[in-house]
């Protein structure tokens, strides 16, 4: 985050109301500008998208900042197949709730509120009523390029805009005094970090690694640290070793170099692995104690080198995937980072700089999150494209 960045005081007052500050959900659509793709070659341009009335149980949101994933990248540019075009991407949503719907009695207008990776699941599987929506058995409902389960035909559509309406179980509360802006990635990056070292009941005096130093590794870095954890980042470039170190490391690891491999064996009981290119885990394997556990959380897009078994069963080793966190624990991690005062360090970018950002994420050349002022991206057409 760009130091001495003032935090937005509270509003004043509350945001006024489009129409009525209670709705039965036939009122008219509301437009809203936004960025996205309307093809896997266009780039992000500008588009006006129709925000349904808020039914009884909806939230609207005035939308005032959204991170950047990477997982925006390969969905706008088609890289994972099976998109409905336009395409407006974005799942770290912060904004001020304009209006609610009559049976919403939880939030309230003016209040700040976020949006992450899922707006709706089936809410009666197993997962679901565990509390798990984000491993729903029937498919959660993706923030956008999603079939809605709340308005039928129509596909899901993001944050790259300046008002989204969700179902009220799947809003979060923001704590004021958090940079709105620098909280946006912590609904993605921040719980998929917090959901596996949460899951393991990471406390302190535990021995954290963690694998790559991008926008997940440190928040990775950040959480484990908060946890009271002693934390080891292995990297394969002795530049981020100082950034690492930045962020709170204890130790830094040259991945790359195997005596120093070598001395980090059996020194961690948990691996977050946050690397979404192919690489070696057994390497990592060798570094965790008995019932340790290695968490993969990047998506190499290629297949990985073999895992050897033996380095798992001699030490009674986990490995596992996490995805990101369910509805409550999203709202867990949140109250948690604003107590021990953690946000992602951000670079803000206005809406005619997204392409340029797009392609800076490919490139690695962000320290460590992007994250859209929507207050750029101007006013909806009096038509919508999406």
């Amino acid at each position: 985050m760009t130091p001495g960045r003032p935090v937005p005081p509270p509003l004043a007052k509350p945001l006024p109301d489009l129409n009525d500050s209670h709705t039965d959900g036939t009122a008219a659509p509301t437009l809203a500008a936004a960025y996205g793709a309307t093809a896997p070659d266009s780039g992000l341009v500008p588009l006006t998208v129709a925000r349904r009335a808020p039914k009884e149980d909806d939230v609207e949101i005035a939308v005032e900042f959204c991170g950047l994933c990477h997982s925006d990248v390969h969905a706008s540019r088609g890289e994972w197949g099976g998109n409905t075009y336009p395409l407006i991407p974005g799942h770290e949503v912060v904004g001020r709730v304009s209006r609610v719907g009559s049976a919403v009695d939880d939030f309230t207008v003016g209040e700040r509120v976020g949006v992450g990776c899922m707006v709706d699941s089936c809410r009666e599987c197993e997962s679901c009523l565990d509390g798990l929506e984000q491993y729903c058995e029937n498919g959660m409902t993706g923030t956008y390029g999603a079939k809605d389960r709340r308005n039928a035909d129509a596909i899901t559509q993001g944050g790259y805009s300046t008002s989204i309406v969700v179902d009220r179980n799947y809003v979060l509360r923001v704590p004021e005094g958090m940079d709105p802006a620098a909280a946006a990635p912590l609904l993605c990056a921040g719980i998929t970090t917090y959901s596996p070292l949460n899951h393991f009941e990471v406390e302190e005096g535990d021995a954290v690694g963690v694998v790559g130093l991008g926008g997940l590794g440190h928040m990775a870095v950040k959480i484990a640290k908060a946890m009271g954890a002693d934390v080891t980042v292995f990297t394969t470039s002795e530049r981020k070793f100082a950034a690492a170190r930045e962020l709170g490391a204890d130790h830094v690891v040259l991945s790359t170099d195997p005596a120093a491999m070598e001395a980090a064996d059996r020194s961690l009981d948990v691996i977050i692995d946050t690397v979404a290119a192919p690489h070696d885990l057994n390497p990592y394997f060798r570094t965790l104690r008995v019932d340790g556990a290695l968490f993969q959380l990047g998506l190499p897009s290629e297949a990985m080198p073999p895992v050897n078994p033996g380095a798992l069963i001699r030490r009674r080793i986990a490995y596992a995937g996490s995805l990101i966190g369910g509805i409550a624990e999203t709202q867990e991690m949140l109250d948690f980072c604003a107590e021990h005062g953690v946000v992602s360090d951000i670079e803000v970018v206005r809406a005619d700089q997204l392409n340029e950002a797009y392609d800076r994420m490919v490139a690695g050349d962000v320290k460590y999150r992007f994250v859209l002022d929507a207050s750029t991206l101007g006013s909806p057409a009096e038509k919508a494209d999406a």
